[in-house]
């Protein structure tokens, strides 16, 4: 753990990373709405979130900063690869599979991340943030008991490789704290676009409704979500910044609750108090512990 960073500065961080969860949260939702395939969603999704988060760079370090995208350097290429893995293959893995599926193997994201910090940087993560990790896992465990057995074997392969990918890419944004994560968080969703161009079979078929709903897609769940992800998790251990990235599993089940009047069952809600409690304790005992020292 950083123990010399400044209080706003993770303070900061966490504000950011809960942000991109909420963002994260409303894919199930958006992908409700779109009866295309998966190559066809990713495409327009890319396009859109790419083009907003490119104009976000701009107004925040003036056109120059759009060479960054042709030349992002080993770092930043290394970044925005890893953001693209895990875009393609989340979206393939909500069509195949449950939700809740998708969203137990997210959870175990900070337990992915924390180990891959530790392989790497040596970053260890503090008993509090592993026992809040714990607790997040079980809350998805409960939430998740109740679905239905023989779950699509491809939906949670998927789903295993997107929390592969992202945990990877968490620990390399900390790694390259130099590199521009704003201009990375365009070129991955330029670089998912450009592989799910070839397998986009539905493009020719998107309608005005559609569109205007892949251009929200886009903008909201990615371009904010990732932009607000990347920036934070380069301020707070690896660890800590999968752990808030956690609130996206109970919320996933809000968003289809408010959308399509799906009402989680007990289990679901038990398992997502768990979740968010175990984050808001230890966003809470970080910040006692800061001004304590």
């Amino acid at each position: 753990m950083t123990w010399g960073q400044p209080r706003s500065e993770r303070g900061l961080g966490m504000a950011l990373v809960t942000a991109a969860a909420i963002a994260w949260s409303t894919a199930p939702f958006f992908t409700r709405l779109l009866p295309f395939d998966p190559w066809t969603i990713l495409f327009w999704r890319g396009l859109f979130g790419g083009g907003l988060i490119s104009v976000l760079l701009v107004l925040m370090q003036g056109p120059g900063a759009l060479w960054q995208l042709v030349v992002p350097g080993r770092g930043g290429l290394l970044v925005a690869s890893l953001s693209a893995l895990g875009m393609i293959s989340f979206i393939p893995a909500l069509q195949m599979t449950d939700v809740m599926n998708v969203a137990v193997l997210i959870a175990t994201q900070p337990f992915v991340a924390a180990a891959l910090a530790w392989l790497w940087l040596g970053e260890a993560a503090t008993w509090r943030t592993l026992i809040a990790s714990l607790v997040a896992f079980a809350g998805v465990a409960i939430t998740v008991g109740g679905i239905r057995s023989g779950a699509d074997i491809g939906g949670v392969a998927l789903s295993c490789l997107m929390v592969l990918a992202i945990s990877a890419m968490t620990v390399v944004v900390r790694r390259h704290k130099e590199t521009s994560m704003v201009a990375t968080a365009a070129l991955s969703n330029f670089i998912g676009s450009l592989v799910s161009l070839p397998f986009a079979h539905d493009i020719a078929h998107v309608g005005g409704n559609s569109l205007a709903i892949l251009a929200m897609f886009g903008c909201l769940q990615v371009a904010l979500g990732l932009t607000f992800y990347m920036l934070g998790s380069r301020l707070l251990p690896s660890g800590q910044a999968s752990l808030i990235a956690t609130l996206e599993t109970p919320l996933m089940a809000f968003w289809i609750w408010v959308g399509f009047s799906e009402v989680p069952a007990v289990h679901a809600l038990i398992g997502g108090a768990l979740v968010i409690g175990a984050v808001i304790t230890d966003i809470a005992g970080d910040a006692r512990f800061r001004r304590s020292s």
